[in-house]
């Protein structure tokens, strides 16, 4: 059945909007925006929403860096450069920095100044930075340096991972990745101790990799194939979804210990039924039992776009999702996990916050069988 999305507030925000704080923060809709010269949050919930809660000033520009963080506790932004991971204040003091072999060039720079306007650094490789839910650890997926006689695709990886004490930069635990990225995403598990990478290579692949850090220890497990995009933690933590690299028609819950397969959701058999419909890459909880998602033809966001509720413990589509003719929700919905979820407009500067619509409040015919693949 079609649902009826309900409007809970509507901002306008003056560069493109990156998505929600992760880890976000209990009780408050914050989000994120990068320029080139600053890293901002905003609070949805706050009547001038418009204007930033706090600003980072950025060390480098955009283009130069990954995927940037922000403290739970708004008092530090951690920047995943080309050359290092630095924490700045919102003084735009540098607490700490940790350097590492660049995503250009893999060698080692003291500034970006060294770099800047060079083309070979133009487009870069890129890692990627995120704080653990409880604020006490930063992750961060680097580049490490290679020696003289190391193979930049031979069996020795030239990135690791890194976990960081956002106090003072300490490194407190560093494992290998076995991967070569060209971008990266990190996914904040409930428990701090856990966290989950998305590794993009490009045609090669998409590894999937969980990290758990244990008495100073990071152990790191790897999912099967290399062709799975982490996506989404279930509720609890207790499962995860995946999008699948090459198959994006198929939309993945795995159990959290094991990594086994509990069912799988197919974009293209959603009714009507789109042979080109492809999973997005975002989405997110809605609450502790329902996940958006959006699909597009062939996953590009540009054409055919739709959005789904979804029970995350049965993988029953409930429906698609309609908005009132005035929005444009673009193609990522994601879920803030307090019964309300985000989208934003295709450049990204119009931000919107939904609800469900009261109980029995839907609209059009029954829900599209045969979506579900389920693995029991």
């Amino acid at each position: 059945m079609e649902i009826n999305a309900q409007p809970v507030t509507a901002v306008s925000l003056p560069a493109a909007c990156d998505g929600p704080l992760a880890p976000g923060v209990p009780g408050r809709r914050l989000v994120t925006t990068r320029t080139d010269t600053t890293l901002a949050v905003y609070d949805l919930g706050r009547p001038a929403a418009a204007a930033p809660l706090v600003t980072f000033p950025a060390p480098w520009p955009r283009g130069a860096s990954g995927v940037d963080a922000v403290a739970p506790g708004l008092d530090l932004a951690v920047f995943a450069g080309l050359h290092a991971v630095r924490g700045v204040t919102p003084d735009g003091v540098t607490r700490w920095e940790v350097p590492h072999g660049c995503w250009g060039c893999e060698e080692f720079h003291e500034t970006a100044d060294e770099y800047a306007g060079d083309p070979d650094h133009k487009y870069p490789d890129q890692g990627s930075a995120c704080f653990g839910t409880d604020g006490r650890t930063v992750w961060a997926h680097v580049r490490e340096q290679l020696d003289e006689d190391d193979d930049p695709r031979g069996e020795s990886s030239p990135e690791a991972w890194l976990v960081i004490d956002p106090a003072d930069g300490t490194v407190v635990a560093r494992a290998g990745t076995g991967t070569y990225a060209a971008g990266s995403h990190h996914l904040p598990n409930p428990d701090p101790a856990v966290m989950g990478l998305a590794v993009g290579e490009g045609q090669d692949g998409s590894p999937a990799l969980w990290g758990r850090l244990t008495g100073g220890v990071l152990h790191v497990e790897r999912l099967a194939g290399d062709d799975r995009v982490l996506v989404a933690v279930g509720p609890g933590g207790r499962t995860f979804l995946t999008r699948g690299h090459e198959r994006g028609q198929e939309l993945t819950v795995h159990r959290a210990s094991g990594h086994a397969v509990l069912g799988t959701v197919l974009a293209d058999v959603l009714e009507p039924a789109d042979p080109a419909a492809r999973w997005g890459f975002r989405c997110g909880l809605v609450d502790d039992r329902t996940l958006v998602a959006g699909t597009s033809e062939h996953g590009y966001g540009t054409a055919d776009v739709r959005h789904w509720l979804i029970d995350v413990e049965t993988l029953e589509v409930r429906g698609p999702i309609r908005y009132p003719a005035v929005a444009d929700p673009g193609p990522h919905p994601i879920g803030l996990g307090d019964g309300t979820w985000l989208t934003m407009s295709p450049g990204g500067e119009d931000v919107h916050v939904w609800r469900l619509p009261p109980a029995g409040r839907v609209s059009g015919p029954g829900g599209p069988p045969g979506a579900m693949r389920s693995a029991g």
